[in-house]
């Protein structure tokens, strides 16, 4: 007499949100269901921890809530009623309004808006340019997060990773910079903590009394977008009392000169006024910083939320370059490490199919976009990966231009969200369970693959198989858009870079 046999599987993936950790994780299926997502112990940067969004993520996967087929609008715009119809008349409708509009108005009529609603290479934040791309729509430029910080940083000191975030068990002097650690990075915690033990002192520059500031040895609490000012004004002391490694600075790097002129503009007395941190206690900084090696500086993203944020990574930047700090393990600066990975970002996103002339349309600016106020006329909407009515400005501009009768919308996402309500199209996306992607991460140097624990629910697909699907509909008989999901890793990946080194995707 036969007796019923489950079936039980461990998969390893990762999360998928925006966030610097990047946990890896382990999810548990049993007879096909996931019934359970814990970290993976055995990640050398995340050892075993998830935060509580994603603790319970299969939760978020199996919701009652979810969208699970193409939907259609049937009420008026917001009222969020739709009806099911299947994919092969969703894409129908999608070609049909598509082709209309780029009939009269021409594709750059057309509006792609997406961020890291997932951060995976292939579904996330360059999912679906490659395809925009191709159509000739309007480029929509993603500034939400750190792209000032990005180019300042490059502008500084180059496409660099800068250092692996663990060697600062090694460092002995820890400026945390406009980030709370414990809260928003909190796997990176325990490596300053390991130095803390060992002696290291951890200075945090923040306005806030965050829960990071309590655990450092000293808070520093600056006057909110006065970092630049602060930076200048350690340059100051530091060149003014000769505490710059001249042999470094002459031979790696350029524009001392020019550097030193700007920062005498900034004494200390001058930087107190501005930030409201005594002129002794900048003193003291900018001794201990260059005197006490290695140094090093993490800088968090809320430095660029001000008026001349990129100019102040500019100026942070300068320093360890000043006092030496690169020298050493544990010395230097980091931001974000996302340019250790070897992804050939631009095979994802192919800009050289960008026709020239293409509009290219500020995120920061949807509302006016849909509103008329700027030069394109904009007459169709593809929101995937964002909800832009929660996270986008200027709100109420917003919600009008999706009011527009006349707009076509078309919103991929798991649930009916605050912008989905608006679309006349919704398209059902997969969960990070149900779809493959490689996962890069811009706090740690670890590139995780994520293997799909579960089937798709209902008629979910990833971005990767909506893209293909879109493009067969639209007659985009390119090979590139024919990939399979393994096929587009293996060409994001740089294999000459000597970082994959007698690696292959099974092995990652």
């Amino acid at each position: 007499m036969g007796g019923d046999h489950m079936t039980e599987k461990q998969v390893f993936g990762a999360c998928p949100h925006d966030c610097p950790d990047t946990c890896s994780m382990i999810t548990t299926v049993k007879d096909g269901r996931a019934t359970e997502v814990r970290g993976n112990p055995d990640h050398p940067f995340t050892k075993g921890g998830l935060c509580v969004k994603v603790n319970n993520y299969q939760d978020r996967v199996y919701s009652t809530d979810r969208v699970l087929y193409p939907l259609r609008r049937t009420g008026a715009k917001g009222a969020g009623e739709f009806e099911r119809i299947s994919w092969d008349q969703a894409l129908d409708d999608i070609k049909r309004r598509w082709t209309a509009i780029i009939d009269q108005d021409g594709p750059n009529a057309i509006l792609p808006y997406s961020y890291l609603g997932t951060e995976g290479i292939l579904n996330g934040l360059n999912a679906g340019d490659a395809f925009f791309n191709k159509m000739g729509a309007s480029v929509s430029e993603r500034t939400f997060c750190d792209s000032g910080a990005i180019s300042a940083f490059f502008m500084t000191c180059g496409p660099t990773a800068a250092i692996d975030p663990e060697s600062f068990v090694h460092s002995k002097y820890i400026i945390l910079w406009a980030i709370n650690t414990i809260s928003t990075n909190l796997h990176h915690w325990p490596f300053i903590a390991e130095a803390q033990k060992k002696g290291a002192k951890v200075v945090v520059i923040d306005p806030m009394a965050t829960r990071t500031a309590k655990q450092a040895d000293w808070h520093i609490a600056l006057r909110p977008g006065t970092d630049a000012a602060l930076a200048l004004g350690m340059i100051n002391i530091i060149i003014d009392e000769d505490l710059v490694d001249h042999d470094y600075v002459t031979n790696y790097t350029v524009g001392y000169d020019e550097l030193k002129e700007r920062a005498a503009d900034f004494p200390p007395e001058k930087v107190a006024e501005i930030t409201g941190v005594s002129a002794d206690d900048i003193r003291t900084l900018a001794r201990e910083f260059a005197t006490t090696q290695p140094s090093v500086i993490r800088m968090g993203v809320a430095i660029e939320r001000h008026a001349g944020g990129g100019n102040a990574v500019r100026a942070m930047s300068c320093l360890p370059a000043l006092v030496g700090s690169w020298r050493q393990c544990g010395g230097g600066i980091m931001h974000m490490p996302i340019w250790a990975f070897p992804i050939k970002w631009d095979d994802l996103s192919r800009p050289d199919w960008i026709p020239e002339g293409t509009p290219v349309i500020n995120q920061w600016r949807l509302g006016s976009a849909l509103t008329g106020e700027l030069e394109t006329k904009i007459q169709s909407l593809f929101v995937y990966n964002s909800n832009p009515v929660v996270v986008a400005p200027e709100q109420e501009k917003l919600i009008k231009g999706l009011e527009r009768e006349d707009l076509f919308t078309v919103v991929s996402e798991h649930f009916i969200t605050d912008t989905a309500r608006y679309a006349d199209i919704v398209l059902p996306a997969t969960t990070q369970l149900e779809q493959f992607d490689l996962m890069f991460s811009w706090g740690h140097l670890y590139l995780t693959l994520n293997q799909p624990a579960i089937a798709p629910l209902g008629e979910a697909v990833p971005n990767t198989e909506m893209f293909r699907r879109l493009a067969h509909s639209m007659g985009f008989n390119d090979p590139y858009f024919k990939r399979s999901d393994e096929e587009m890793a293996q060409d994001a990946l740089d294999w000459s870079n000597p970082v994959l080194e007698e690696i292959d995707l099974t092995s990652l």
